[in-house]
This record gives structure tokens, C-alpha cells and sequence, in this order.
């Protein structure tokens, strides 16, 4: 009897050890007991009833990636080409992600095939080009809405590579060539035109520093000519201040008139202008006899 006592106690604690789990980080259990969801395991120890509970699934709550095959898919302007996509999502309720969906990964991928081939079919093959954020976008949100009852969090979907047909990537190709040899000519052109303009300048600065420097010559030129006239006249007057000092009176300025006659009178001219300050010659000849007999 005690043997057998012995063996059940052993066997319970044999049981026991057998079904204690510890449930690591970032993972969880989903237990059933008796067939039915009976609770989610989280990190920890836990103990579950031997032949009454089992585990139904055991998941990582991690971010997956999921890289998905290309999908044919057709634009709005009826060109067919292969897109691929990667979906990064996160299981946030365990028991909807083990009930929720048969096969949740296969589900979470047809949708986005079919999400995609939605969006896709909205816009042009230009914008599909052109539009991966838009893309990307909506399709985050579809998924995300779409997987809620499944327990699933779609945080980010990449558009991860999108192929044009053969025919659609050569013209393509030609075009971006033609938009560059475009944009050379526009350039070269440019440039030309900032030679010519930059031309024209330097032509307009030499002639107007051209002006200028003629300008400054006259001026310098006709400040030289007052300045001649300037010091003529103040010799002139120098030597009238000498005359005067020197005693020369009425008569002496009258016979240097008289003078001035004879020398015209050698000249050429018809006609003799007399000054009327010299009234009769009598009175000149008496000042110029006075004035010999000075000087002996």
C-alpha cells in the first residue's frame, strides 16, 4: 500500500513538472481547456492541467516582415506590370490571431494582392511610378483596418520593386534621353545667352568709362585754359602795377599809343580807329618833345 501511495505521488509530481511551461519574452500562449479557449499565456511560469489543457498555438509577438512575390497588376491606363510589396506587421491579440482567420500569413497576403491591384488600378502608369508614398500609404491603412479583427497591427507596407514591361521601359529610356539632350541644349543656350549678355555689359562700361574719361579731360583741359587766362591777366596786371610804380604818367601811355598807331599804320589795314581820349596832336607832340628832352 505505501508503495502505491509512493507511485501516485510520484506520478503527481512527475504530472506536474511535465506541465509547468515558461513562457519567454515576447512570446505567448493561447491554452485550451477541453477544446475551448480558456486563457493567454504572457511571459512567466504557468501551470496547466495535465489531459485537460494543451497548447493551441504558441507565437512570437515580434514585428514580422513579410516579403510577398510580384503581383501582375494593371493600371488605369490598361499597362500590365509586376509589383512587388513587404508588409511589416505585429500580432497584438493572440487569441484573434489563433481564431480569427484560417492561415493568417496566406489571408494577410491575398489581401494585399488584392489591395494592391485596387489602388493600382486607380492611377496611371506615370503616377504609378511616381506615387509609392501615395501607394504605400493606402495600403497601410486598408491593411491595418482590414486585419484588426484578426489580431494582426500592420505598421508599415513598402512598394519594394515595380517592373514596366520590356516595350514600356525602352520608351521610357528614349524619353528620359530626349528630356536630357533637351536640357543640355537649354543649357548650352543659356549659356550663350549669359556670354553675350555679360558682353554687352563690359562693352557698355568701357564706352560709358570711355565717356567719362573724356569728360574729366575737358574739364581739366578748360580748368588749364581759365588758369592761362587767369595768369595772363594777372601778369597784365602785375605789369600795370609796375608801370604805375615806375612814375609813368598820361603822356607816357600816350606816346606808347602813338607807337601803337605807327605800327598799324605799317600794316595792311584800311581803316584806323583813333581814341577820343586824344584830342589834338599838338598837345601829344608837346608831350613827346618834353619827354625827349628828359631822356638827354
Amino acid at each position: 500500500m505505501v508503495y502505491i501511495i509512493i507511485a501516485l505521488v510520484v506520478v503527481v509530481l512527475l504530472l506536474i513538472v511535465l506541465n509547468i511551461r515558461i513562457v519567454p519574452q515576447s512570446m505567448s500562449y493561447v491554452i485550451e481547456r477541453l477544446g475551448g479557449y480558456n486563457a493567454t499565456w504572457n511571459v512567466g511560469l504557468h501551470v496547466k492541467f495535465p489531459f485537460i489543457d494543451r497548447i493551441a498555438s504558441k507565437m512570437s509577438l515580434k514585428e514580422k516582415v513579410f516579403d510577398f512575390p510580384p503581383q501582375p497588376v494593371i493600371t488605369k491606363d490598361n499597362v500590365t506590370m509586376m509589383i512587388d510589396t513587404v508588409v511589416y506587421f505585429q500580432i497584438t491579440d493572440p487569441k484573434l490571431y489563433t481564431y480569427g482567420v484560417e492561415k493568417p500569413i496566406n489571408a494577410l497576403e491575398n489581401l494585399s494582392a488584392t489591395t494592391l491591384r485596387n489602388i493600382i488600378g486607380e492611377l496611371e502608369l506615370d503616377e504609378s511610378l511616381t506615387s509609392r508614398d501615395v501607394i504605400n500609404t493606402k495600403m497601410r491603412s486598408i491593411l491595418d483596418e482590414a486585419t484588426d479583427p484578426w489580431g494582426i497591427k500592420v505598421n508599415r507596407v513598402e512598394v519594394k520593386n515595380i517592373e514596366p514591361p520590356q516595350a514600356i521601359r525602352e520608351a521610357m529610356e528614349k524619353q528620359m534621353k530626349a528630356e536630357r539632350e533637351r536640357r543640355e541644349q537649354i543649357l548650352i543656350a543659356e549659356g550663350h545667352k549669359q556670354s553675350a549678355i555679360l558682353e554687352a555689359e563690359g562693352k557698355k562700361q568701357a564706352l560709358i568709362l570711355e565717356a567719362e574719361a573724356q569728360k574729366e579731360a575737358a574739364i581739366q583741359k578748360a580748368k588749364g585754359e581759365a588758369e592761362a587766362i587767369k595768369e595772363v591777366q594777372q601778369a597784365k596786371a602785375e605789369g600795370l602795377k609796375m608801370l604805375k610804380e615806375a612814375g609813368m604818367d598820361d603822356s607816357v601811355l600816350k606816346l606808347r599809343s602813338l607807337e601803337a598807331f605807327e605800327k598799324l599804320g605799317d600794316g595792311q589795314s584800311t581803316k584806323i580807329i583813333i581814341p577820343s581820349d586824344i584830342q589834338n596832336m599838338a598837345g601829344l607832340v608837346t608831350s613827346i618833345t618834353e619827354l625827349a628832352s628828359k631822356k638827354k
